[in-house]
């Protein structure tokens, strides 16, 4: 048995503090007091059905903790999923959450192993190994919003990068104990750092070029009076493109591809490049072009759908429907939001209902990344670009 701390307490760390506490003593650090209170619980702070039934079933060796010390201390492996978001201005991740616990773990367990999980730009890893003199493995996560707990059950792959075979290997078999899927059945692949940051950067930009192609193909259909369904459906035949990431949406949006496509596009500085640009100016078109074809329509007063990215999620980050909701607002047209999980009376200044049967009433057009059929009875007022009913 393992002594774990996981730090960061999101989509990503709860569910492998879940994943790894049935059979290791885990830690999870988080600084958000409510979140550690509810975990303790064994109240899913985080919308993940699977993680919610996982409190109420498993008998799990995990309590979580706002102080570093309780948490870090005889700790022989960290795992650290803290959140690295996008500076703009900078051009870069924000790695300081990163760098701050790597310090905390210096100083209260210099001999646990540390593991990054946060997405951090390429090279990263390497650098602050090579200045602490320390190996710093990272391991990429692959994980679904709302489906975090059974993504890392079920993985798709496990991806391990380290410069060490003896913590590579102790980190490949901890991941893999605690899946449910047959061990022999998970692609395993021991790399670089460098090599591991790079899977993770380019696998999310791939995902974000399908759904930048499908939104394009939706745009070329809708100007021109053709069925987006039936031409997906044809191109989707061809088994070497498949049916998988082709639902037209409002542009992709959420924790990963976003900010993602970006840090990629900052490490291509010194590299020519045309399409993966082109990944990212895609998305601002693909928002552009909804908000004319919303603004075309002349709604007195506008209502968005949930600002979340996806069906059965919390998630606003990021979302499609803001930048459509920004763009909208510009043009002086009254926005109101219908969105159950804010407790907020007001988002950007537009008014947020509590009552979907006052929402639907004063809005003249309702829009909506992912159609709901709590929407049906005013089919007519409904302007989406879901074609398929899905993600």
């Amino acid at each position: 048995m393992n002594n774990i701390t996981i730090v960061g307490a999101g989509y990503v760390g709860l569910s492998l503090a879940c994943l790894l506490s049935k059979k290791n003593e885990v830690k999870a650090l988080d600084i958000d007091s409510k979140k550690v209170e509810d975990i303790n619980k064994r109240i899913s702070p985080i919308f993940d059905e699977e993680i919610s039934n996982y409190f109420k079933k498993e008998n799990l060796k995990l309590s979580a903790h706002t102080c570093a010390e309780d948490a870090l201390r005889g700790s022989d492996l960290v795992i650290i999923a803290t959140p690295t978001n996008y500076d703009v201005e900078a051009g870069y991740f924000d790695t300081a959450s990163v760098e701050s616990v790597i310090t905390e773990c210096i100083k209260w367990c210099p001999d646990a192993v540390i593991v990054i999980k946060s997405t951090v730009p390429v090279g990263f890893t390497q650098n602050i190994s090579k200045k602490l003199k320390k190996n710093i493995v990272f391991s990429p996560e692959f994980l679904r919003e709302g489906k975090a707990l059974h993504d890392n059950l079920n993985p798709s792959r496990v991806v391990i990068g380290s410069n060490e075979n003896g913590s590579a290997k102790q980190l490949k078999e901890l991941l893999l104990s605690g899946a449910t899927k047959n061990s022999n059945e998970i692609p395993v692949l021991m790399c670089s750092p460098t090599e591991a940051e790079s899977i993770k950067l380019f696998s999310n930009t791939f995902l974000a070029m399908r759904v930048a192609f499908f939104n394009e193909l939706d745009s070329f259909c809708e100007k021109n009076a053709l069925s987006t369904k039936n031409i997906i459906d044809g191109v989707c035949m061809d088994s070497r493109i498949g049916n998988k990431y082709n639902n037209p949406s409002f542009g992709y949006g959420g924790y990963c591809l976003p900010k993602d496509t970006k840090q990629l596009l900052a490490n291509y500085k010194d590299v020519p490049n045309n399409l993966i640009k082109a990944i990212v100016d895609a998305n601002s078109t693909r928002k552009d072009f909804i908000a004319e074809k919303i603004i075309e329509k002349k709604p007195k007063v506008l209502g968005i759908y949930r600002l979340t990215m996806k069906t059965n999620s919390d998630n606003f980050r990021e979302s499609a429907v803001q930048g459509i909701m920004k763009r909208v607002k510009a043009k002086g047209i009254e926005t109101i939001i219908f969105e159950p999980n804010l407790n907020e009376r007001t988002f950007f200044n537009s008014k947020v209902f509590k009552s979907l049967t006052e929402f639907k009433e004063k809005s003249d057009l309702i829009i909506c990344n992912r159609y709901d059929d709590n929407l049906k009875d005013v089919k007519e007022k409904i302007y989406t670009r879901d074609i398929f009913r899905s993600d």
